[in-house]
């Protein structure tokens, strides 16, 4: 048994820890838990105070949020090159373009799906400035170079690409060509797909249990 564990579910952000597990190569136990009662447990709030998923565990190194997830496992398998060097001068644009997905673009698009009221009167005040700034922004960085942070594929990749995938989807964000281009060919990459099988499988397991 590994001694890396995902917690996670089928149709949560688990699924982008996944594709970052398989871009990694690690062993990995997974521990799916199901919303509500397992998520909000004493057993996983004690992995998870937050009651959600995904988390790792390895060892008695517990690590949650995804875009944290993703930094680690990159600095933790530092041969697959998946992360800037430290004092590369693209350091900064990977922190940055991690961050900015966990906390800006989040919260623009979840403020378009839910028609949360942002516009001149507090703008300013909320972290995502007015909403289509995230997206022109996105727009803008993949105009320039294959990759968010230039010619390197990295973590931040997997979270940029799954978070504009999903937005697309769901029609929250418009479907601009290069978004397209950009989703469909990092979608392609062999861990990509594996862990779309993996997490499609587990959700068709967790479907026939349930009855």
């Amino acid at each position: 048994m590994s001694d890396l564990t995902f917690y996670t579910h089928p149709m949560s952000r688990g699924r982008v820890v996944r594709w970052m597990l398989e871009e990694v190569g690690a062993d990995y136990t997974v521990k799916t838990l199901e919303f509500g009662g397992d998520m909000k447990g004493p057993e996983y709030l004690a992995i998870n105070p937050m009651g959600k998923v995904p988390a790792i565990k390895h060892g008695d190194v517990v690590v949650t949020e995804v875009a944290a997830i993703c930094a680690w496992l990159a600095d933790r398998f530092p041969e697959k090159n998946l992360a800037p060097g430290l004092h590369a001068p693209e350091r900064g644009g990977y922190y940055r373009w991690l961050f900015f997905m966990a906390g800006p673009f989040e919260m623009a698009s979840s403020a378009i799906a839910y028609d949360w009221r942002i516009d001149s009167s507090n703008e300013q005040a909320v972290g995502c400035g007015p909403v289509n700034d995230s997206i022109k922004v996105l727009e803008q960085a993949l105009a320039k170079t294959p990759y968010i942070c230039g010619d390197q594929f990295t973590a931040a990749d997997v979270l940029v690409s799954s978070y504009l995938w999903w937005e697309m989807m769901q029609e929250n964000i418009p479907r601009l060509d290069v978004f397209r281009e950009y989703t469909d060919r990092l979608e392609s990459r062999p861990a990509a797909k594996r862990a779309n099988v993996l997490d499609d499988e587990l959700a068709e397991q967790l479907k026939v249990a349930a009855g």
